[in-house]
């Protein structure tokens, strides 16, 4: 499931490339006739088609418009944004430092209701202690070699967990078993984290589970660490970037791929059992 990161954004164009000239010859018309009813240069379609030239909204509107597929209109211009912004490296968000990286990101989390959050090898953001924050974010520091602001970096993800308290939020969150035992900032702080967990999962309005370690895990295998924001935007953390994934057809294939995952993950006493097996 997990693109390239130095070609994600090529990709995503490339594939709204392929879904317009798909339109185009569905509708039985040539680049040139196309262009024509648009009232654009001859070889506009072409370079559109090729991935050479991004398409703005008004082409995207007009191209389906013209195609007699009005009803594509809404996922492609949302393919079309997020080929705009999907990819961007992590040491062009750090530039400055982790604060910026983790304060850019409140006004998502401020305006979301419903949180869905799945990881295979860090516990997630808005359910860590402050000390292993500061682990995993001193972590990031060293390995990106970025400037040294991670007490403020820790503040600023500190403030944003805030966002759980919040009347009319929920949330759920899958952890793999073997993010337990994945260990940041020594025993102490991992028995800290833990045992924040297992009182996380008595929280009325959110849900934690675990996914036990399988021989077959079938249809529900791991996949990279990511979160879904309501039904609006699904966001990836891969090595080297940060992927937003915005066009609806995406967004429900991890909304489902999280389904998957709930079917075979433990609950309440199960998960607490689990929690403490790792750091007794």
């Amino acid at each position: 499931m997990q693109p390239s990161s130095s070609s994600s954004a090529q990709q995503a164009r490339q594939l709204l490339a392929g879904r317009l000239r798909d339109l185009r010859r569905d509708a039985g018309l040539t680049a040139i006739e196309l262009a024509a009813r648009a009232g654009w240069e001859r070889t506009k379609v072409s370079k559109i088609e090729h991935a050479t030239r991004p398409p703005s909204a008004a082409d995207v509107r007009a191209w389906c418009e013209i195609c007699g597929a009005e009803g594509e209109t809404a996922d492609l211009l949302a393919s079309l944004h997020s080929a705009e912004g999907m990819w961007v490296e992590w040491r062009r968000m750090e530039r400055s430092g982790l604060r910026h990286a983790q304060e850019a990101r409140l006004p998502l989390y401020e305006r979301t209701r419903q949180f869905r959050g799945y990881s295979c090898w860090v516990v997630p953001g808005l359910i860590q202690t402050e000390d292993y924050t500061r682990a995993v974010l001193r972590a990031y520091q060293q390995r990106r070699g970025v400037h040294d602001d991670v007490e403020a970096a820790v503040a600023a993800r500190m403030k944003r967990q805030r966002v759980l308290r919040r009347h009319q939020r929920t949330a759920a969150f899958l952890v793999e078993e073997s993010v337990l035992r994945n260990g940041f900032g020594g025993s102490a702080v991992m028995r800290g984290q833990c045992a924040h967990l297992a009182e996380v999962t008595t929280w009325p309005a959110v849900s934690l589970g675990v996914i036990p370690v399988s021989a077959d895990r079938g249809m529900a295998s791991p996949v990279e660490d990511f979160w879904i924001f309501d039904n609006d935007q699904v966001n990836v953390e891969l090595v080297s970037g940060y992927l937003t994934v915005t066009q609806p057809t995406e967004i429900a294939l991890y909304a489902q791929m999280f389904a998957r995952l709930s079917e075979i993950a433990v609950f309440g006493g199960r998960a607490r059992d689990l929690i403490a097996a790792a750091y007794p």
